[in-house]
């Protein structure tokens, strides 16, 4: 079952990177933290320009909506957008698997 795990995280990695033109468009980078199959929930983190920016919550809504409608294994996503730490590469190395820091207060986005 781990397979199909990895797997799904994969296919969303590689639709994130179709997706990453628009989000490093404005400075921010993404890093896929969960896609479990079995649950069909995924977790996406959002870094770079991403902490702080006013339409983050639009790209959060929009890139759950997305994800559901595209993999139909999907049916839980979150995104979570930083609240504070450092901005840019430093905060997800590339867009792939970076630690991520990120405040435990409710930023109300979501």
């Amino acid at each position: 079952m781990s397979d199909d795990g990895d797997s799904l995280k994969r296919r969303i990695e590689d639709w994130m990177v179709g997706q990453m033109p628009i989000i490093q468009m404005h400075g921010g980078d993404s890093v896929v933290r969960k896609a479990d199959a079995e649950s069909g929930e995924v977790v996406v983190e959002l870094g770079g320009a991403c902490s702080g920016c006013g339409i983050s919550n639009i790209t959060a809504n929009n890139i759950k909506s997305d994800l559901i409608m595209d993999f139909d294994d999907v049916t839980d996503v979150q995104v979570k957008v930083p609240s504070s730490g450092d901005h840019g590469a430093s905060t997800v190395e590339g867009g792939r698997g970076g630690e991520l820091q990120y405040g435990d207060e409710d930023t109300g986005h979501f």
